[in-house]
Formats: structure tokens, C-alpha cells, sequence
């Protein structure tokens, strides 16, 4: 009777649907390696940074500011996590990465890229409209080893200075979206250097259109009401109210469970000049 028990007890297990783990996702702009920014200069916070990740579980996470010295420095912390990401000077490893890091047990890469944010997005180095910098925008498909669920990851960082820039790149993600990324669920996360309700978040969200809700700010749309504070920028000072730069987005079928904003100090210092945020996510059937 027990090889027939165990045959029973397996064919039940296989019309058990596999639930998978929440995914736990990280937005952060991790300051590039200033050596003018001194006690806050990139070597003496590095291992608190990885530190702050791994605390967190965090499955994926979008990092902006990230030059090819600190992903050297970033794999060698983060060894369970595996990346892509390119310099957007080159489109290699000169100028700033937007980096997406995750974890390699977990999620199978299949397919990646970059864009540019300007008016030709295929043209490496390429600076749009009135942009101070050469911004990308770099994405990657990851297939779920434990439920085969396939979905892309964005991450992106908005200029400083150029409005107009700030205002067209949102067109272009939204327009990638509707023509590269309709198949799965994506997650977009990035510094996108404007706060709500500004056009570019508008524009993001839908808000105020015919077309209605397009991407979902998680801070706003999580099941549980936001824990940290209202805001993601402290200079390496103090935290400056209302000033939430740092989002993370989601298409309308991913749910959001969770959301921090992490405010994390020692010694009235910070690990950036930018707060991390967290979101807890999960799929939802079609």
C-alpha cells in the first residue's frame, strides 16, 4: 500500500498550483563614486550599501548613478545577484549605468537592452531635447524559475535640468511600452528626478487622459498604506520633505503588497544622497 500512498500523494502535488515567493523589489540611487563628497565618498559606504540589500531580501533592484568601478565593486558584495546594465556614454562601461541586478538562483535572464532617452533612443550616447547628460533607459525579460512567470524589469534615470527632456522621456517609455513590452507584466523603477504630479508622472500614470491608468505609482497603489517617508532625496543632510523623486512602477497586473521608503543612518549620515525604496510584489492572474 505505500508505493501506492507516495504515487497518490505525487499526482496531488502536481495539480497544486506553484505559489510563488513575493517578489521583493528596490529602487536606489546609489550616488556615483564622488571622491569630493569626502566621509560620504563611495569606498566608505559601499559595504553598507550591499548591507542594506541584502538586509532586505531584496530580489531585484534598479540602481541609477552606478559608475563600471562601483558594478565591479557591487558584484563582488552581492555575489547571489547577477546583472545588466551599460555605460551610457558608450554604451559600454564609460559614463553612468542603470544597472538591474537580481537574483541568479531565482531568475533565468532571457532576453536584454538599452535605449537612449532622445529622439533617436537607438543611437548610443545620444542626448535628448534639452538634457544637461546622456540618460538611458536599460531593461531585461527574467523568466521565474519557480512559477515559469516571464515579465520585464526597466530602470531608467530622468536628466537634472532639462524639463522638456524630463517631459519627452516619459513619452518614450510610454511609447516603448505600448510597442515593445505589451506580451507581460513590467516593472519600472528609476530616479526620475521630478516629483508627483508633474507632467512627466502624469503622463507615466495616465492621470488626466483618455487612455487612463497606464503604469501604477506602487507607492500609491500599495495594499498596505506606505511605510518611511514622504520623500527619497537628503543631499547627505537631512531628509527633505515631500520631495519623492524615486518610484517604482508597475503594469496594472502586478499587486503591490508593500511599499518602504528606507531611511536608514548611522552616526547622522547616510549610505546616498537618495533614500531607497522597497516594494513587495506579486503577480496576478490574467
Amino acid at each position: 500500500m505505500k508505493p501506492l500512498f507516495l504515487v497518490f500523494v505525487f499526482l496531488a502535488a502536481l495539480g497544486q498550483h506553484v505559489v510563488a515567493e513575493p517578489l521583493s523589489v528596490m529602487s536606489w540611487n546609489i550616488r556615483f563614486n564622488n571622491p569630493n563628497d569626502g566621509i560620504n565618498a563611495w569606498p566608505n559606504r559601499k559595504e553598507w550599501v550591499a548591507e542594506i540589500i541584502t538586509k532586505n531580501q531584496v530580489d531585484i533592484a534598479g540602481f541609477q548613478e552606478v559608475l563600471s568601478e562601483q558594478i565591479v565593486d557591487l558584484n563582488k558584495l552581492l555575489p547571489e545577484m547577477d546583472f545588466y546594465g551599460v555605460g551610457r556614454s558608450d554604451g559600454q562601461k564609460a559614463g553612468e549605468f542603470s544597472p538591474i541586478y537580481f537574483r541568479k538562483d531565482r531568475f533565468e535572464l532571457t532576453d536584454k537592452s538599452t535605449f537612449w532617452l532622445s529622439s533617436t533612443p537607438d543611437k548610443t550616447g545620444s542626448k535628448g531635447w534639452d538634457a544637461d547628460l546622456p540618460r538611458i533607459a536599460s531593461w531585461v525579460k527574467l523568466k521565474d524559475r519557480q512559477t515559469g512567470s516571464v515579465f520585464y524589469v526597466m530602470n531608467t534615470h530622468f536628466d537634472h535640468r532639462g524639463e522638456q527632456a524630463r517631459a519627452e522621456s516619459a513619452k518614450l517609455l510610454l511609447q516603448q511600452l505600448r510597442t515593445h513590452f505589451v506580451d507581460h507584466p513590467v516593472i519600472l523603477t528609476g530616479d526620475f528626478n521630478t516629483t508627483p504630479d508633474t507632467t512627466p508622472y502624469n503622463t507615466l500614470t495616465g492621470k488626466n487622459t483618455e487612455t487612463g491608468p497606464v503604469y501604477f505609482d506602487a507607492y500609491r497603489h500599495s495594499a498596505q498604506p506606505p511605510k518611511g517617508p514622504n520623500s527619497t532625496w537628503n543631499g547627505f543632510n537631512a531628509i527633505v520633505p515631500d520631495r519623492r523623486i524615486d518610484f517604482l512602477f508597475t503594469t496594472k497586473t502586478i499587486q503591490v503588497e508593500q511599499f518602504k521608503i528606507l531611511d536608514d543612518q548611522r552616526d547622522n549620515r547616510f549610505p546616498s544622497d537618495h533614500l531607497p525604496i522597497v516594494a513587495e510584489l506579486e503577480f496576478l492572474e490574467k
